[in-house]
């Protein structure tokens, strides 16, 4: 079966550098990468892309993986002409890999959100130029959120491109710290990276941007980030606070979550929690990721397997709501 993975992260030589000053800003904050994980790094650099990244693939069966840039990417820095000029090296040099590899790999393009609209029109450049399939960015970029008024010029461009925005996990602000002091391994893929997304897509279904712009699609990873489990609960909040008469909308979040958000299956996952999101959201809204290299190929395609759901939704999880999104 045709399988298309959406999570699957790279790492530009760049990355270190501004990993490297990011850890020095947010030392209480930052998931304890690469330490223990510096073993992952040879099979997301360009190098090892025949040696590991096509290697996994060919071995179990995934056609194509659509890359991007790997955490925390140019969300890590805080000069915006900085941001900028990395933001264009990065796009360009992951776009010779898809050059060269045009079946096997798509792209995501890295934004410099520090300058919106220079954002935007990196998103137009890198969609026209190199057929790049949207945008992934890494959480809120010092301290702002999708949801802010500023970045309205990107989520347009986006529209306007036809193209979706995927939100990807990042760390908790320094002054969020105290919830998770004495508890460092709650930091990253066990517990902070989950509620930080939560949080800001909520900002951004709260904050009406679906409302403005209906066609936005936006893209989550790790099973919806806990939200289609709590839908019941969120909308329950919601009317309790005033519903339309206080917030920027007029349906419940469940509505614009059903409607413009899409979640991939990416990281460690049980059968059940699929069969929870395809009940909750619809088979329609749910795509197969791995999240390469964190996660073996095998072991993802090992729990689809185990997942009680029939061929046809398999179909749809593996390929073809990616293909229909995508236009591929």
């Amino acid at each position: 079966m045709r399988k298309i993975a959406l999570e699957e992260h790279w790492y530009h030589p760049l990355n270190k550098g501004i990993r490297d000053e990011f850890v020095k800003r947010t030392p209480s904050t930052s998931f304890p990468y690469p330490e223990h994980l510096k073993h992952k790094i040879p099979k997301m650099v360009t190098e090892g892309i025949e040696e590991y990244r096509l290697k996994e693939m060919d071995e179990n069966g995934i056609d194509i993986q659509i890359l991007s840039h790997q955490y925390p990417g140019i969300q890590g820095i805080l000069n915006a002409d900085e941001a900028v000029a990395k933001a264009k090296i990065i796009n360009n040099d992951m776009a010779e890999i898809i050059k060269k590899y045009p079946t096997r790999f798509k792209g995501f393009a890295t934004l410099p959100m520090q300058d919106p609209k220079a954002a935007a029109d990196e998103l137009e450049r890198t969609v026209k130029e190199f057929g790049y399939l949207g945008a992934l960015i890494n959480g809120h970029t010092n301290g702002e959120f999708l949801d802010e008024d500023k970045f309205r010029i990107v989520w347009k461009r986006a529209v306007d491109l036809g193209v979706p925005i995927f939100l990807h996990a990042f760390d908790p602000l320094p002054d969020q710290i105290k919830v998770y002091e004495g508890y460092r391994a709650m930091l990253g893929p066990s517990w902070s990276w989950n509620i930080e997304t939560a949080t800001h897509v909520m900002r951004i279904i709260y904050s009406g941007l679906f409302e403005e712009m209906p066609d936005a699609t936006l893209i989550i990873g790790h099973m919806g980030e806990f939200l289609p489990y709590m839908l019941a609960r969120i909308d329950e909040g919601y009317a309790q606070t005033g519903g339309p008469k206080t917030w920027k909308t007029s349906r419940e979040p469940s509505y614009y979550y059903k409607k413009n958000v899409m979640i991939v299956t990416s990281g460690l996952w049980n059968p059940e929690t699929l069969v929870c999101a395809v009940s909750a959201l619809g088979v329609d809204r749910v795509m197969f990721s791995v999240d390469y290299p964190f996660v073996e190929s095998g072991v993802s395609i090992a729990q689809m397997e185990r997942t009680p759901v029939s061929q046809e939704e398999k179909d749809k999880i593996y390929h073809g709501n990616a293909e229909k999104l995508f236009g591929l």
